[in-house]
């Protein structure tokens, strides 16, 4: 992509309508263009705040992709007051909602773990939790990067169905069914040919799994990049090749990288920097 949904002007240009082009929901086609998501856009909808053709547009209208669509000044201004944090996530915390006794992430976002040397200049305010989503997940014993946002355009990028975001992550891990009182040289104990299955060739659930980049970091640690995320996807690939996973840290998503940020703190996402 050339230009990131974190970025894109609210304004759709008119697109040359081909013989077969269909109809669809206005909502829908704002997604699509990276305006809004579908719920902002049905918002600003109802406020009156976007028009197709210059008409002011209409709940559950139909638009072809020759109709021109804008937004006024007060969408952009509300769009652009939303904010993405960044959270160094650490083991007992869930992504989500609370389940089984354990805390949700988003509980560790406030004022006091906010980190020091965050370079951007936005201010933490109480209204900036809320409609803040995790933008994907991370899996309660796992550590790392997890993105929590306002802005509906920047989840879709992530975790949308045609998202192909990279995911990089940190995995140590130990060969299944060995002796563990020693230190273990886990690379050594490894062929060949199973790290290539980790790169291609397994399925979960059935379906083949995206083309996956992997390689070793040290004698005992993977670097994974994934372009998907299925549940525990890799911790359950590590298994089907006779690994364990004993640590699993996610260090970039995208361009964005977890750098510095202390374990339990969180920065914003700065102007400029884009996934």
């Amino acid at each position: 992509m050339s230009e990131s949904p974190r970025f894109r002007r609210a304004i759709a240009p008119a697109v040359a309508a081909s013989p077969a082009a269909t109809t669809s929901r206005l909502n829908k086609r704002m997604s699509e263009l990276g305006l809004a998501s579908r719920r902002e856009a049905d918002a600003w909808i109802e406020r009156g705040w976007v028009r197709v053709n210059g008409e002011v547009a209409r709940m559950g209208q139909q638009v072809s992709p020759e109709d021109r669509i804008t937004v006024t000044k007060q969408a952009e201004g509300e769009q652009a007051e939303r904010v993405t944090i960044l959270l160094n996530k650490p083991m007992g915390y869930v992504s989500g909602q609370a389940e089984d006794g354990h805390a949700p992430a988003a509980s560790l976002i406030s004022a006091q773990s906010h980190w020091r040397e965050d370079r951007s200049r936005i201010r933490f305010a109480p209204h900036q939790l809320r409609g803040l989503a995790p933008a994907g997940r991370l899996d309660i014993d796992s550590i790392g990067l997890l993105v929590f946002t306002q802005d509906g355009r920047i989840a879709r990028h992530l975790i949308g169905q045609d998202s192909e975001i990279e995911k990089e992550y940190l995995v140590r891990v130990t060969v299944l069914d060995t002796p563990q009182a020693q230190p273990q040289n886990t690379q050594a104990l490894v062929a060949p040919e199973k790290l290539e299955l980790l790169r291609h060739g397994l399925q979960l659930d059935n379906q083949p799994l995206k083309p996956a980049k992997v390689s070793w970091q040290n004698e005992e640690q993977l670097r994974i990049v994934l372009r998907e995320g299925k549940k525990r996807q890799i911790r359950r690939m590590c298994e089907l090749v006779g690994l364990k996973v004993v640590g699993l840290k996610r260090v970039r998503i995208g361009r964005v990288t977890l750098g510095q940020l202390p374990l339990g703190q969180w920065r914003y996402l700065a102007p400029g920097e884009l996934f």
